[in-house]
């Protein structure tokens, strides 16, 4: 989603767009609120793991899932992820198979985890865990959901974007949140901020009074590949949360953009908008290059044309989630 301006990066004075939807964004706290109270969630045999947000729009939890999911396997862990599927058609419960399922059909987020750590979708999210309980999961994580009630979970990593921080600190349609940051900071167990340092540094001077958990901090790091991309004029699309941040790693690593093309988050790529690309890309003597998460959702015949950019997910210190894991009881094993 793309956000408004006023919404800001930090907390300041509202403005008039600010203050004239401040009383819908107060319902829209009250609503959360209602709702997470009221669930009655089922309760799993085995621990789950919420990787969730207070921010709407993408912060980085599908990179924190992954390398939550690769540490547990690391540990001898069975780690299965339930994800809603977002923009997908199955309803689920369904294991999602990388080979043979379309973006289309598991949503694009899960079809990308799914890579690493056997993966479930289901529009009901206790459906999922019950299925995922049933295959063999010894460790559950909920992709998503740290507003939904139907799942009782015994760890939440709220994940933010340092460079965004909370926003303006005023929920939706006032602000970029679906709860107040105190009430999120009361149900969660781990703030998990993710941003280069000076990112860091700013979410520290303008949030630290209002993280109250246990703070873990991350940056996203290109995978080597090979790729020299100092050689190559490069055109660049992306439908993920906040395009931008992908420019600007392609930036970093010597790249020289003649065309960025910000699409909204999950958006679909029909045939149409793919052949323009590629047209254009073609004129400008341009390599198209995007995400792993937007690769999943390109036709196969497309792919060999499209260059992809992985990113994984690199934490300063886990000792704050592997203090998490401890308290929940989940060890490694001898």
């Amino acid at each position: 989603m793309k956000e408004p301006l006023f919404w800001s990066n930090t907390p300041t004075t509202p403005g008039w767009q600010a203050q004239l939807l401040a009383p819908l964004g107060r319902l829209y706290a009250r609503a959360t609120k209602s709702r997470v109270r009221n669930g009655d969630g089922y309760k799993a045999s085995v621990p789950v793991i919420c990787v969730g947000n207070i921010n709407a729009g993408g912060t980085g939890k599908t990179p924190t899932t992954i390398a939550l999911a690769q540490r547990l396997i690391g540990m001898g862990k069975v780690p299965h992820v339930v994800s809603r599927g977002y923009g997908g058609t199955l309803d689920g419960p369904v294991q999602v198979n990388e080979r043979t399922h379309k973006a289309e059909e598991t949503g694009d987020e899960p079809l990308l985890l799914a890579a690493f750590a056997p993966t479930w979708v289901s529009k009901d999210r206790a459906e999922g865990v019950r299925a995922a309980e049933a295959a063999g999961a010894d460790v559950i994580l909920l992709d998503d959901g740290f507003q939904n009630p139907s799942v009782d979970k015994d760890a939440s990593i709220i994940v933010v974007d340092a460079h965004r921080g909370f926003g303006n600190g005023r929920c939706i349609p006032a602000g970029p949140l679906r709860e107040p940051v105190a009430a999120g900071m009361a149900r969660g167990d781990v703030v998990l901020s993710i941003g280069n340092e000076a990112a860091q540094t700013r979410f520290d001077a303008t949030w630290s009074t209002e993280v109250s958990l246990p703070h873990a901090k991350g940056v996203l790091v290109p995978l080597q590949t090979g790729m020299d991309w100092t050689e190559t004029p490069i055109f660049a699309f992306a439908g993920i949360g906040h395009p931008e941040k992908f420019f600007e790693t392609l930036r970093g690593l010597g790249a020289t953009l003649v065309h960025t093309e910000a699409l909204a988050d999950h958006q679909a790529l029909p045939p149409a908008m793919l052949t323009r690309l590629y047209a254009e890309s073609q004129k400008m003597g341009a390599q198209l290059v995007t995400t792993e998460k937007d690769a999943v959702r390109l036709p196969l015949e497309v792919r060999p044309q499209v260059l992809t950019l992985p990113v994984r997910l690199e934490l300063q210190d886990w000792g704050p989630i592997d203090a998490l894991l401890t308290r929940i009881g989940v060890t490694g094993q001898d």
